[in-house]
């Protein structure tokens, strides 16, 4: 029996400093998935299907992004959304609709609402800071997921402008990308979900270029992101950035 005891002892004992083995800190695996997923500025082509209870449907945008201040998309399809266009120029969101050929300011509590039906928000889109910026991190775990090994974050936010106070994220241990994200209100609840796959070299980093978003607090069989083309530091005039864009 004591044996037995000793021998647990010492595997516990291993498996905790194996989580704090120099290469397996926090911060520095935080570090690396922010130069795979940030970048001064990139231009992405993507389509986004919306999986409703009944029915879905896919909707086609190009987006410039500066930094994570300054972002424009256009959406290109269907009929029914080809010309809306949105703009985000320091915290600030607006949004031009041709159909009514009308600008308006989202703003306040509005931007939790969802974009177009999706499963993701305005917050979701319009948040493009750098992980380590504003959460703190710790390693929680290891485990297997989409046969890869991974490393599991544990994410609490150290800033108050933050959509989700905490996060669960299994990151890819080689390639240093999330995998899988579970997103969490301060009471604990879990609000969403976000299963992140199709890993492609791009420009000297590692790009999830397919995300299944589902909001946990809805109906419906979650939103399928897909990144078609993506393009990082690219040269993208000002004028992308300005209200006379929108028009």
């Amino acid at each position: 029996m004591k044996n037995n005891s000793i021998k647990n002892f010492t595997l516990l004992a291993l498996s905790l400093f194996s989580l704090n083995l120099p290469g397996q800190d926090g911060n520095a695996i935080l570090d690396r998935v922010d130069r795979n997923l940030s970048s001064k500025n990139r231009v992405i082509e993507s389509s986004m299907t919306i999986h409703g209870r009944r029915s879905s449907r896919t909707i086609t945008s190009r987006s410039w992004t500066e930094g994570d201040k300054r972002s424009f998309t256009e959406y290109l399809s269907p009929a029914s959304e080809a010309g809306t266009k949105m703009l985000k120029l320091e915290g600030q969101l607006w949004i031009y609709t041709p159909s009514a050929d009308r600008t308006i300011q989202i703003s306040g509590h509005l931007l939790r609402q969802s974009v177009m039906g999706s499963d993701l928000s305005y917050e979701d889109m319009m948040d493009d800071r750098k992980l380590s910026d504003v959460y703190t991190v710790t390693i929680s775990g290891r485990d297997t997921l989409q046969k890869r090994d991974v490393i599991i974050l544990e994410l609490v936010a150290k800033v108050s402008d933050i959509a989700y106070y905490r996060q669960k994220m299994w990151v890819d241990a080689e390639r240093f990308v999330p995998l899988r994200q579970e997103m969490y209100a301060k009471s604990g609840q879990l609000l969403k979900r976000a299963e992140l796959s199709d890993v492609k070299r791009v420009q000297e980093r590692w790009y999830p270029s397919k995300v299944v978003y589902k909001d946990m607090l809805k109906d419906g069989k979650g939103t399928e992101f897909v990144t078609t083309s993506i393009k990082f530091d690219q040269q993208i005039p000002d004028h992308i950035f300005s209200k006379a864009s929108l028009r």
